[in-house]
């Protein structure tokens, strides 16, 4: 017997609860956890923007699970966020709001390689970070206004790559380590997924039953892959970005030159 709730199987339902789960553990250690669930949900039968809406709310239970498990081990103190968190969701507001009006089709051509110079920056981090970091360094101050507003405003424009893009500056420019620069960075994540969020429930995309039982997918998921950042450490972290990263890059390519 098929089981049919707001006319999608059961199955259907369990098989989005699964790949959410697995991508909430991924996004939790190396971001790119929509590779996973965007063509999942595309492939359930939503349209590009159900799919997309969907995805945001979704990914907004992983993101703030992880965030919630940094924060409880002390990993992130949120008092000292609360700047880099105005920021960057005001730029993750204008960058959701301007989606419409403009062609993002140039940026995310470029995107790849970024991606691919972040993944380079990852494979050779021990000797990089310290070089880099010793030579460019931004207060608390400027890295809220610069980095925290312009990568939320790409969040909210495009999306691909954030959590990359947050942790490579978090090193390169706060000088983190790996698993400080992945805590902050999901505390980040979660507040431009929240906030272009806020924008996507006014769309009418949004298909709130299957979000909801994915993002609970995500919220165990992203537990899971939140322990393993502090208990494995660089030896996890820096593989899977540079998988992740790499594997952005590819789709994208696909996505715009073939």
């Amino acid at each position: 017997m098929d089981f049919v709730f707001f006319e999608i199987s059961l199955w259907v339902y369990l098989a989005l609860f699964g790949a959410a789960f697995f991508a909430g553990m991924i996004d939790a250690i190396a971001g790119g956890g929509g590779l996973i669930t965007v063509p999942v949900l595309l492939a359930a039968g939503l349209s590009p923007a159900e799919a997309l809406a969907t995805n945001k709310l979704q990914g907004c239970a992983g993101t703030v699970s992880a965030s919630y498990h940094f924060i409880k081990k002390g990993q992130v103190t949120l008092s000292d966020m609360w700047l880099p968190i105005a920021m960057t969701a005001i730029g993750a507001v204008f960058g959701t709001l301007l989606v419409s009006y403009l062609d993002s089709g140039l940026l995310l051509k470029a995107v790849p390689i970024i991606l691919i110079a972040v993944a380079i920056f990852f494979f050779f981090l021990p000797k990089l970070q310290p070089y880099i970091a010793s030579k460019f360094s931004l207060t608390h101050v400027q890295f809220a206004v610069i980095i925290g507003t312009s990568i939320g405003f790409y969040d909210g424009l495009i999306g691909p790559g954030t959590g990359a893009f947050f942790s490579t500056a978090y090193l390169c420019l706060m000088g983190l380590t790996v698993v400080s620069a992945t805590a902050h960075t999901k505390v980040l994540n979660a507040t431009s997924n929240l906030a272009s969020l806020a924008m996507f429930a006014f769309s009418g995309h949004l298909i709130w039953a299957l979000g909801i039982v994915m993002g609970i997918g995500q919220w165990f998921g992203a537990q899971i892959g939140s322990r393993l950042v502090i208990t494995k450490g660089v030896k996890l972290i820096r593989p899977m970005v540079i998988i992740m990263c790499l594997a952005i890059s590819v789709k994208l390519l696909l996505d715009n030159y073939l």
